[in-house]
């Protein structure tokens, strides 16, 4: 996903002069090329997150669209008072693009998981907020950003995700359906989308046939359409790499308390403490409950399979 965003962005600017990336210290090795041939464009800031954002936001005012890079917790935690007064308050079209959601970086710990980060997006207002499930979701959302005249905060995993969707092109600020089921419905974001399309295999070899459903926009989410969608459901569990709290499961858990549909609400994803235990990415996820074995499950849990 990262390198396809990336790509995508930096083909843009074979047409586009005003495109200006700043980087701190991280993804270097992505950038090369842009560096070398557009290095009035390029500038890494370094350990700096802070005054980069603030340099951000002054960079767009001129004119330019600046696209800030660096892991979630620089993007968003260090610098949040940066993007809170400088970029969000003025609803200035810079793009935050965050690597290693989730428990992308496990086991590196709990400074380089990304966990609570659409919790803290949810209080910035003007901010929107995308999280692709895979390389094509990627592509659309930086098509998107290009285009954008209000803050965009982009959440990636990292790289080497393989394609989802079957289609190239859809408006990626929609939920869309991956597949179309009854009874029951998956909706989920990001990099845990691996997970939800192996156990919906599983699960299609006891005849169950959940309604998968992306949610790549989290922030605004359009509440009517995914109602809609939702209408004929029965049940409805919500799957992402991020704290229970606050993440989809909780906008939903709103949704619920809001608009009374007749579905009933099961939320996966990780409880809400600091994260001691030691794994890599697939163990983690075992651990916590949100691995494709325990949507199988959760899921024949539900309907009593």
């Amino acid at each position: 996903m990262r390198n396809t965003f990336v790509n995508t962005v930096l083909s843009a600017c074979k047409d586009r002069d005003d495109i200006f990336i700043i980087s701190g210290d991280a993804g270097l090795g992505v950038f090369d090329e842009f560096k070398e041939k557009h290095s009035d464009r390029f500038l890494n800031l370094g350990v700096a997150e802070q005054n980069t954002t603030s340099f951000s936001a002054g960079l767009s005012m001129t004119g330019f669209k600046v696209y800030m890079y660096n892991i979630i917790p620089f993007i968003l935690y260090r610098s949040y008072e940066q993007v809170r007064n400088d970029i969000c308050y003025q609803k200035l079209p810079v793009v935050l693009v965050g690597i290693g959601s989730g428990i992308t970086y496990a086991p590196q710990g709990m400074t380089h998981y990304s966990v609570e980060d659409i919790g803290i997006a949810q209080t910035l207002s003007n901010l929107t907020v995308i999280s692709p499930i895979d390389p094509i979701e990627a592509k659309l959302a930086a098509q998107y950003s290009l285009n954008a005249k209000e803050p965009v905060y982009i959440r990636l995993a990292k790289r080497g995700e393989p394609d989802i969707h079957s289609k190239k092109t859809f408006d990626i600020t929609q939920p869309n359906i991956l597949r179309d089921g009854s009874d029951i419905a998956i909706l989920f974001h990001g990099s845990i989308s691996s997970e939800i399309l192996q156990a919906y295999t599983v699960l299609t070899r006891y005849n169950i046939y959940p309604l998968l459903v992306s949610v790549p926009t989290i922030q605004p989410l359009n509440k009517e359409t995914l109602i809609d969608i939702l209408k004929k459901m029965k049940y409805v569990v919500s799957v992402e790499e991020h704290f229970e709290n606050s993440g989809l499961g909780s906008i939903l858990k709103n949704i619920l308390f809001e608009y009374k549909p007749h579905w009933q609400l099961k939320i996966m994803g990780i409880p809400y403490a600091f994260i001691h235990e030691v794994k890599d990415n697939k163990g983690m996820r075992e651990h916590f409950g949100i691995s494709s074995g325990a949507i199988v499950a959760t899921i024949k849990n539900i309907l009593g399979n």
